[in-house]
């Protein structure tokens, strides 16, 4: 008796086929793997950031296959990696490597994360995914939990992570040391944005496959403006200096403060160009009470003239940074260093004792996680209500307006804003 699909399966199907391959059914589930055998690692997106996360894996991994659909910004990396098998798109390679795929990094512009993630998800396949995880926010959540429901090792690229001195200032935090916590600053420097809409389209050059870098975005002609970097400032594929910062300096009181989901969340800025990311914005997201921890308020802030507070308090507002303010105190941080206000009250602190282990390294980390060892650190459990949070600011800044955010129901209090928590794919590419 013929058995009718069930709806996962029907999903898995359309996701494959509707994006132009069909997957063997042998290519379920990725070999399972001893800490002294070597991944079988497949490298999407080799240029550019994709470049060092494909060197540092390759160090100790076997490099199976490298795809880019632009082969000049790849560089040299097909001639340093000679065994790995060379492709443009990454549903053949999938189709024709399942079998040697055990782990998969992704490393495209912001709109192309989503479909090779989810594509090696559904095959059992380990991932590693550059930050922001994906281009909007039902993206994340479906990634988040395809992973979670096949038991995969993942990790999301937020490399700080492991520096020392993030650890030293969640430690600080979470002993209590400058009281509750009821309001925190975050903040990147600049006025990156708005870039100038393009005059020239030339025909595409003979090494990039523009319809294949366009994904599930509608087309539109090929311009050098777009591609290989400023995509990042184009709404249809970037997330602006929000995506590209946000998921590296809300790592700190994410981990911090023990947040989830935010249940409010509101922003300003300069006046929203439909096509473009902002010059700057300011965006804000309430977080409910943790259990004895009263809710926090959590302000982000993308300008070139830094946060009233922060220069008020002398903190250096040029790099990324942190500030918590608590019932006894305050504390900035930065990446490589931190200070407590006002240090008068703080000159004979003893630091709590060390309670967070030195990293292996981020790609150690994910390796061996990928080998029946503990969850990465940025596993998708963590990084996922994350990389929501920072995507949920740029809904709310281009939504012009603030909303409530049930974060269960993926749903927000705005219609506006409910339009731009998931996107239409163009045909071929939908899910």
């Amino acid at each position: 008796m013929n058995r009718k699909p069930n709806r996962r399966e029907l999903l898995e199907t359309t996701a494959l086929a509707g994006a132009g391959l069909l997957l063997g059914s042998a290519a379920r589930g990725a070999p399972s793997r001893s800490p002294n055998e070597k991944l079988g690692v497949a490298v999407i997106g080799v240029g550019g950031r994709g470049r060092a996360n494909l060197d540092g894996v390759g160090k100790t991994e076997e490099i199976v296959a490298l795809c880019d659909v632009d082969q000049a910004h790849a560089g040299n990396a097909f001639d340093k990696y000679p065994r790995a098998k060379r492709y443009t798109d990454y549903r053949r390679m999938f189709d024709e490597l399942h079998a040697s795929i055990d782990a998969v990094i992704v490393n495209t512009p912001d709109h192309t994360h989503f479909h090779p993630a989810y594509a090696g998800l559904q095959l059992g396949k380990h991932l590693y995914c550059e930050k922001p995880m994906a281009h909007n926010v039902w993206e994340v959540r479906t990634l988040t939990e395809l992973a979670r429901e096949k038991g995969l090792a993942t990790q999301l690229g937020v490399q700080r992570h492991t520096i020392g001195n993030v650890h030293r200032t969640v430690e600080l935090i979470q002993a209590g040391t400058i009281g509750e916590v009821t309001e925190c600053y975050a903040w990147i420097s600049g006025d990156r944005g708005m870039p100038a809409r393009p005059t020239a389209f030339p025909e595409v050059p003979a090494h990039l496959d523009w319809d294949l870098w366009l994904g599930p975005t509608a087309s539109r002609r090929y311009s050098p403006d777009y591609c290989p970097y400023h995509w990042r400032f184009w709404w249809d594929w970037g997330t602006g200096e929000t995506g590209n910062w946000g998921c590296h300096v809300l790592d700190i009181p994410f981990w911090a403060l023990g947040f989830g989901s935010p249940k409010r969340v509101w922003a300003s800025g300069p006046e929203v160009d439909p096509a473009r990311t902002s010059k700057g914005m300011d965006t804000h997201f309430e977080f409910p009470a943790r259990g004895d921890h009263p809710a926090v308020t959590l302000h982000w802030s993308h300008s070139k003239e830094g946060l009233p507070i922060v220069r008020e308090h002398g903190l250096d507002h040029g790099s990324p940074g942190v500030l918590f303010v608590g019932t006894k105190g305050m504390l900035y941080s930065g990446f490589s260093k931190r200070k407590l206000l006002p240090e008068s009250d703080f000159a004979d602190l003893e630091a709590p004792p060390r309670s967070i282990p030195d990293s292996p390294g981020f790609y150690r980390e994910w390796i061996d996680a990928c080998k029946g060892g503990a969850a990465a650190t940025c596993h998708f459990d963590y990084s996922g209500p994350l990389t929501e949070t920072v995507l949920l600011g740029n809904v709310a800044y281009r939504g012009g307006k603030g909303f409530d955010w049930n974060a269960a129901k993926l749903e927000a209090s705005s219609a506006r804003a409910q339009a731009l928590i998931r996107e239409e794919y163009r045909e071929g590419w939908k899910i």
